[in-house]
């Protein structure tokens, strides 16, 4: 389930809003996005994958509304934690800089 979005490390590219399939998050102008629908995540971490920033977090472990201490979050090298087990790297996975797939969130003509 997404746990955090991290303002201070938030660029505000609303990636995670497009990329999430559930609808979890609400852009908001001029901020970080919200986790408008926390119980609709359906922990595939899609948004996480695609942060380019790694300022989500989310746990396939947490099922409750606890919130999470974003310092240890961070001490223990676990924002964007996912990603990086993955073999992505700047919000892509590696190999793909000739398929243009991944290119479905930018906002320019392919």
């Amino acid at each position: 389930m997404i746990e955090l979005v991290s303002e201070s490390r938030c660029i505000q590219c609303n990636i995670c809003v497009k990329a999430c399939p559930d609808n979890v998050f609400d852009a908001v102008e001029a901020a970080a996005p919200v986790i408008a629908r926390k119980a609709d995540c359906q922990t595939c971490f899609l948004c996480e994958l695609y942060c380019p920033a790694d300022a989500l977090f989310v746990s396939p472990l947490r099922d409750r509304d606890d919130p999470v201490d974003e310092a240890d979050l961070v001490a223990r090298g676990l924002l964007g934690s996912f990603a990086r087990n993955m073999g992505w790297k700047n919000a892509k996975p590696r190999g793909t800089d000739k398929d243009l797939t991944y290119r479905m969130f930018e906002d320019r003509d392919i």
